[in-house]
């Protein structure tokens, strides 16, 4: 019988139990999908071979805001099936209410276009209100967790992460979702966490935890909530709610961050990720080590034991092969531990894969090379473990390929 399969379906068909408790990971077709579109050769075959599992639930496979490609990100819903998916660690984006509570959005001002506050009367608490489209003005909106109540934060309802700035009605504005998405999974709106309720539920799910620090859209300290108390309040919430630190990988673009968590929290901080945004940076270059401040060795010297970049930093090309860069070998010299992110972030790979694969978009021109990156950042970087906005596809690779 001939196989279909579409980017669609959340009908998650191939299941396996993979632990003594009979845990069931859901990978569905879309693998499958992947594979099948990949060229003839060992890689094809090795993970064609594995079509049958058994799958196990892997930290390798970092569920990226949950499972956003599909369910609106940071909510209930979508980090169940991103665990489902097997993923063994999920995130939780952390930022702060009006009342210093921590809650789960990849930033202090998106509720305009993650949740459904522009339809609710808190689009009266908005720094900027909604102002539709008019001429070769794009439409606007700007709506922070730091204007309401952990309380009216409860109120709010998940959506795809999506606006149409063209558009000249609150409702044209969220309607937003790219095409490669869908609305299907959020048309019931999707459930929101307080930072201690996404630990209650991880745990519940059998998943680590990675939560990041996000960067305050209110000047600090925010009405004497100092960045230190933030941070601080992000490690207490998993005390308090009886976390072994092991179990946790903070994360922060804000190096201060990081070396708040090494020096304060040591055992939180062994294990806290550098997310390394220097690619901002002007002088900086990811082929040039001697650009680095701080240099791989210095970081590692300061106590920091994971770096976190974006794939592309990681990789470049030789000879049509996708090979680590510079700085991934710099980064392995100085004994640091990488993370990576986001597989499946950028929609269809048929024109190069936009910003996640411009160092090797040469090579990149179908989605079978979502695997063909996975791949090479597996093998040749040697990374421990990367986060993907559909983790069932590196779930079937780590399971394939035996990844912890």
């Amino acid at each position: 019988m001939k196989r279909t399969y579409s980017l669609m379906a959340c009908a998650l068909l191939a299941t396996t139990a993979t632990t003594a408790m009979a845990e069931t990971i859901q990978v569905g077709p879309r693998p499958a999908y992947l594979i099948d579109r990949m060229p003839e050769g060992p890689l094809k075959a090795q993970l064609a071979a594995c079509e049958n599992g058994p799958f196990k639930r892997t930290e390798f496979s970092i569920g990226h805001r949950g499972a956003p490609l599909q369910f609106p990100e940071h909510t209930v819903e979508s980090n169940r099936a991103a665990a489902r998916m097997g993923a063994g660690i999920l995130e939780c984006d952390v930022t702060f209410t009006k009342d210093k509570e921590l809650v789960c959005r990849h930033a202090q001002n998106d509720l305009h276009t993650t949740t459904n506050i522009l339809t609710t009367d808190l689009a009266k608490t908005c720094v900027t209100p909604f102002t539709p489209a008019s001429g070769d003005k794009g439409a606007k909106a700007e709506c922070r967790t730091s204007e309401i109540t952990l309380a009216e934060f409860r109120t709010l309802r998940g959506k795809m992460d999506a606006a149409d700035k063209s558009a000249t009605t609150v409702a044209g504005y969220m309607d937003g979702t790219a095409g490669w998405r869908t609305d299907l999974y959020s048309v019931e709106d999707g459930t929101l966490m307080t930072h201690a309720e996404s630990i209650a539920l991880f745990k519940k799910l059998g998943a680590k935890f990675t939560p990041e620090l996000k960067s305050p859209s209110v000047e600090m300290p925010f009405e004497g909530f100092t960045q230190a108390m933030y941070a601080q309040k992000l490690i207490d919430e998993y005390k308090a709610a009886g976390i072994p630190a092991k179990d946790v990988f903070p994360q922060s673009f804000n190096l201060e961050d990081v070396l708040y968590w090494i020096e304060n929290e040591p055992e939180f901080g062994k294990q806290a990720v550098y997310l390394d945004g220097r690619y901002d940076v002007e002088g900086f270059d990811y082929m040039n080590p001697e650009t680095f401040a701080p240099s791989m060795q210095e970081l590692a010297d300061k106590g920091v034991n994971y770096i976190a970049p974006p794939m592309w930093m990681l990789v470049t090309t030789d000879r049509d092969k996708i090979v680590a860069s510079p700085y991934a070998k710099a980064a392995k010299e100085a004994g640091l531990k990488i993370v990576t992110w986001t597989l499946e972030r950028s929609g269809p790979l048929t024109t190069g894969g936009g910003w996640y694969f411009q160092s090797v978009k040469d090579t990149i021109d179908t989605d079978a090379d979502y695997y063909s990156m996975l791949h090479a950042l597996h093998t040749e970087v040697g990374i421990e473990g990367i986060f993907s906005d559909w983790p069932a596809t590196v779930t079937y690779y780590a399971s394939c390929m035996n990844l912890d």
